[in-house]
């Protein structure tokens, strides 16, 4: 990570003053624009580069060029590998076959047949310098791991390996409606446009069209049979001239694009930027394909960024099989390089306006329906009011239903409400009658208007525009039959004329407030769905914990079987959580797993990778790259999940990637705050018992040399304080090693408790007697009560309790204070405390005293290394009782502790 970032701030630099040199003295550059390019071009540098050789038609010579320069690179020594080349019968591209070495193709069994595909798995682990393979668009046999060709050439792209293809124009997905327009063929097998927009060169493979013919006619493209039917359809002259301009118009925009990017680089002339943005407006309807396939073409003509928007609208109420149509076009739009959204609104041109003018949008595409006259007499068009409210907005109207006939029968079937809202509409009104019918001569028959539009209302609520109108239609007809009398005044044709406006009124806005009701309720659980797992994750701690409660909470949401692997530290994908016991992955689908992780792209039920699965694969990607994969497996078998759903489901594995993540950095950083913490008490143990060895060994071997050289000399008074001496600086490093060794002893392992019932008085007498030689001249004054209860301890510890808490009273106290040892009940605790009279506990270090090797700040002159009270904490907290500090009013500290009875 270290080394990456200082290559990127190295290439900011390189690059920084290569535009200062050339561009001034102009504008100084964006840094954030260069830190940018440099991020680009070193993830460039990590995948293989693509070359498309890229042809008007079949026949122009794209394999057979293809071939010859891939022979000069050979001859270069580059390592060249044939992936899958189709001769198609013809001697010349058979003859070149023979330089190269060709990868064995894959055999599949299918419908009985054995067929021969590309061999993917092969590639990869050939490892070649390049590989060569035919044939972009083509569709492999399902089974495969990838539906098409150019994605098996994208995963060799993402694992670094180069590779040369080719290409038909027809085959571009954002030129199929004009390819279907020009030759009356409509092309299944395409590639995504950013295939085109990753690839590092492009190279067009043109011929004239009357060469082409001659070589069709030749049989040099196809057999005689085949050629004749092809010149009769697809290779008629006029559509060969019209790919040709489009195979020129394609390799020139690429041009173009390269020479933008080199001036802007080279600093020759400052581009600027361009403001066009276009927004595409999306829906269900066949021709919304069309529209983004135009917004595409224009986008990369203007240079533009663009948009595809559809608006979620309670007035348009989509089934579920409309709004599955409309997330495949958004999908299509994604996949074309567009920026997709849905927005939720009841006014469908104010949200689009509103949505337009935030992004600065410069050109709106919208689709045209042909409508009869009187419906753009009575309901407004969707064009002309975007057109009315556009402002400075340029719009541009497609007609947007060709083939509209071809899905008249599928959309009328969308479109049936069920008949037994109709029935229940009858009902409703035929209840509401019969009760009128009972209670009209107790009520005026103008207050039954009431009773009717009560029924209007309850229809309305299932939604449906159909039966709030059967109701409305009812309602006036039964009550102007039964209830009017006749013959009619000029006021009873407008009471009904009002009442069916009203009506209608009121079920109309019945209909939309329930679907905008829906349509936030929607939304609502989206949002809450995300938000209580969001909220679950972070109130836990472990990953296996987080596992856990992400699998349960996705179980319940997408009624599944999920399980999220984890990399473990061998990188091996293993499964967390309870789930990791019960359940195991066969080979394939551990395979399948493995390769959403490498490549960070989902795969299995309903995808375009490895589509036989059945349980849909997700990569779990946090901020330093996929650490998991998150499998969902329908309780209902190859059932599978809506767009909307798996939309969802992306967001959820964000989340659940996000809080694994975010465990993970806690624990680092955790582990980091104790590895640090252990080297301070190390270097701290160090000086400390450094210090305290050398003082006591210079002492000690002062002494003794005195001794020896002054033998005769030294008289018995002085030989006994020496002798003395000796002894206390022995005694001190014996209680330095025997600190250090209980220290050691407290830390590996539990301490062993040798109770015993004991009297506190005589454990306190014994303390005392021992520190006899440190008292000195210093007073020691008793507080003990007379009749208090033995204690059930180990009496060796606590006796070293004593031995410390006294001998820090001693040391930090005037020799001519005393010392109070007290001893008394206290809530079921006996409570020992040890007062001097002396500084005193610096405030802010009251809490830290009884933690390792720390020494108070008013410690100058007094040797020690800062174990004394941490042991004796240990101690006290073995026998279950409590140990503590308090500064006195008058000066002094008290230490106490407690012991349970």
């Amino acid at each position: 990570m270290v080394y990456t970032r200082s290559v990127s701030y190295l290439g900011i630099y390189i690059l920084f003053y290569k535009e200062v040199l050339t561009t001034m003295p102009a504008e100084r550059p964006d840094p954030e624009k260069l830190l940018q390019r440099v991020q680009e071009e070193e993830k460039a540098a990590l995948q293989g580069k693509l070359k498309i050789y890229l042809g008007a038609a079949p026949g122009v010579g794209k394999t057979y060029t293809m071939l010859q320069d891939a022979i000069e690179k050979l001859a270069q020594g580059l390592d060249i590998v044939i992936g899958v080349v189709e001769s198609h019968g013809r001697k010349e591209i058979e003859s070149l076959l023979n330089h190269f070495e060709i990868l064995p193709l894959k055999k599949v069994e299918y419908r009985g047949k054995e067929l021969h595909e590309f061999d993917l798995d092969a590639a990869l682990q050939r490892q070649a310098g390049l590989i060569l393979i035919d044939e972009m668009a083509h569709t492999n046999i399902p089974g495969l791991r990838h539906q098409k060709r150019w994605q098996d050439i994208k995963e060799l792209l993402d694992c670094g390996l180069d590779v040369t293809t080719t290409l038909n124009v027809q085959h571009i997905e954002s030129l199929n409606d004009i390819i279907e327009q020009i030759t009356g063929i409509a092309v299944k097998e395409t590639i995504p446009n950013s295939m085109l927009e990753i690839a590092h060169t492009i190279e067009l493979v043109d011929l004239p069209p009357e060469d082409l013919l001659k070589r069709l006619q030749e049989g040099k493209v196809y057999y005689a049979r085949q050629a004749e039917l092809a010149q009769e359809s697809f290779f008629r002259k006029g559509n060969l001239i019209a790919l040709r301009e489009l195979a020129l118009r394609i390799t020139a925009e690429r041009v173009g694009t390269q020479v933008l990017h080199y001036r802007h680089d080279q600093g020759i002339k400052r581009i600027w930027p361009t403001k066009e943005k276009i927004l595409v407006c999306v829906g269900h309807h066949a021709g919304s394909a069309r529209l983004i396939r135009a917004a595409k073409r224009m986008a990369a003509n203007l240079q533009a960024e663009w948009f595809a928007v559809h608006i979620d609208s309670p007035q348009l109420n989509p089934s579920k099989e409309k709004r599955a149509v409309t997330i495949q076009h958004l999908s299509l739009a994604e996949r074309l390089g567009a920026q997709s959204l849905i927005l939720s609104g009841f006014d469908i041109v104010n949200e689009i306006m509103n949505f337009a003018h935030e992004k600065n949008i410069t050109q709106i595409i919208v689709g045209k329906e042909i409508r009869s006259r009187w419906r753009n007499l009575f309901f407004r068009s969707l064009p002309d009011e975007i057109v009315r409210h556009s402002g400075e907005i340029d719009v541009y109207i497609m007609t947007s239903d060709i083939n509209r006939n071809k899905y008249k029968k599928k959309d009328k079937k969308s479109l049936t409400t069920p008949w037994k809202t109709y029935l229940f509409s009858i009902t409703v009104m035929a209840i509401i009658t019969g009760i009128s019918l009972l209670v009209q001569s107790y009520i005026n028959h103008a207050n039954l208007i009431m009773l009717y539009l009560l029924g209007s209302v309850i229809v309305a609520l299932f939604g449906e525009i159909g039966p709030s109108t059967l109701a409305s239609l009812l309602s006036v007809t039964v009550y102007g039959l039964f209830f009017v009398s006749h013959p009619f005044t000029i006021q009873q044709p407008i009471i009904l004329a009002v009442m069916l406006l009203l009506s209608q009124f009121i079920g109309y806005l019945t209909v939309f407030t329930r679907r905008q009701v829906d349509a936030s309720r929607l939304a609502q659980q989206r949002l809450g769905t995300l938000y209580t797992l969001s909220h679950q994750l972070a109130s836990i701690r472990g990953v296996n914990k987080l596992v856990e409660s992400a699998t349960d909470y996705l179980t319940d949401i997408f009624e599944s079987e999920p399980l999220i692997l984890i990399v473990n530290d061998n990188n091996k994908l293993v499964i967390q959580g309870k789930n990791s016991l019960k359940q195991a992955l066969s080979e394939q689908e551990q395979a399948v797993a493995q390769w959403v992780y490498d490549m960070g792209q989902r795969a299995g039920l309903g995808a375009d990778t490895l589509s036989s699965s059945d349980a849909l694969y997700l990569p779990l990607i946090a901020s330093e790259g996929t650490i998991g994969v998150l499998r969902i497996k329908p309780l209902v078998e190859k059932s599978i999940l809506s767009p909307d759903q798996i939309h969802l489901l992306e967001a959820c594995a964000n989340q659940i990637a996000l809080a694994i993540d975010v465990d993970r950095l806690q624990d680092k950083r955790k582990n980091t705050e104790l590895a640090r913490e252990r080297r301070r008490a190390r270097n701290t143990l160090l000086q400390s018992v450094s210090h305290d060895l050398r003082v006591s060994l210079v002492i000690l071997m002062g002494t003794a040399s005195s001794l020896m050289h002054n033998e005769k000399k030294t008289a018995s008074t002085n030989i006994a304080k020496l002798a003395d001496r000796i002894y206390l600086e022995s005694e001190q490093l014996g209680h330095l090693i025997s600190n250090l060794l209980q220290l050691t002893h407290f830390e590996t392992e539990t301490p062993e408790l040798k109770k015993e019932w004991h009297s506190l008085k005589d454990i306190i007498i014994i303390v005392i007697d021992i520190s006899r030689k440190k008292i000195g001249k210093k007073e020691i004054n008793l507080s003990i009560k007379d009749g208090l209860p033995n204690v059930f301890v180990d009496v060796g510890m606590i006796r070293e309790v004593l031995l410390n808490l006294l001998d820090n009273a001693i040391k930090f106290s005037p020799i001519e204070t005393p010392v109070l040892i007290s001893s008394y009940l206290e809530g079921g605790f006996l409570l020992v405390s040890i007062e001097d009279q002396g500084i005193g506990v610096v405030p802010e270090e009251i809490n830290k005293l009884f933690e390792k090797f720390y020494r108070g700040q008013m410690i100058t002159t007094q040797r020690g290394v800062g174990l004394g009270l941490s042991i004796c904490r240990m101690i006290i907290e073995a026998h279950a009782g409590k140990i503590w500090a308090e500064n006195k009013g008058n000066g002094g500290a008290i230490f106490y502790f407690s012991l349970p009875l």
